[in-house]
């Protein structure tokens, strides 16, 4: 069984352009994976687009595309995300470089702004629950 959206007439809607969904129904057989929270760093550890949201979710999504596929998964597994971000204001930017990685239904997400992150350069953070059938 695929994921499946979850939707409730009597809920608030996700607003238009947002790459999230209320709800997601994932299958139970298969396997789940566990994304920790990744932020934006070469490989050697560098903090990469200091100062730039869109550079810096882009290089966690690309990440994250790196990782899952080593578990043969793709961002389409992804049933839950949680986004960490120092500025709230970056929402829609956020969302714009999000929405490349992922199609309908997407994850359930949440996003929730913090004071600070592991370094004073990172600007967001972001960890995924994935379901492989």
């Amino acid at each position: 069984m695929p994921k499946k959206e979850l939707k409730s007439d009597k809920l608030y809607a996700p607003p238009r352009g947002g790459v999230f969904s209320t709800a997601i129904e994932a299958p139970t057989m298969g396997r789940t994976i566990y994304v920790s929270g990744l932020t934006s760093r070469s490989r050697e550890g560098e903090v990469v687009g200091k100062g730039d949201i869109k550079v810096q979710t882009d290089t966690i999504l690309q990440n994250m595309q790196t990782i899952l596929g080593e578990a043969g998964a793709t961002m389409n597994d992804i049933v839950k995300l949680t986004v960490f971000i120092r500025d709230m204001g970056l929402f829609d930017q956020i969302h714009d470089v999000r929405r490349p990685y992922f199609k309908e239904p997407y994850p359930a997400s949440s996003m929730v702004e913090v004071s600070m992150l592991a370094d004073p350069d990172l600007l967001i953070e972001i960890e995924a629950i994935a379901v492989v059938e």
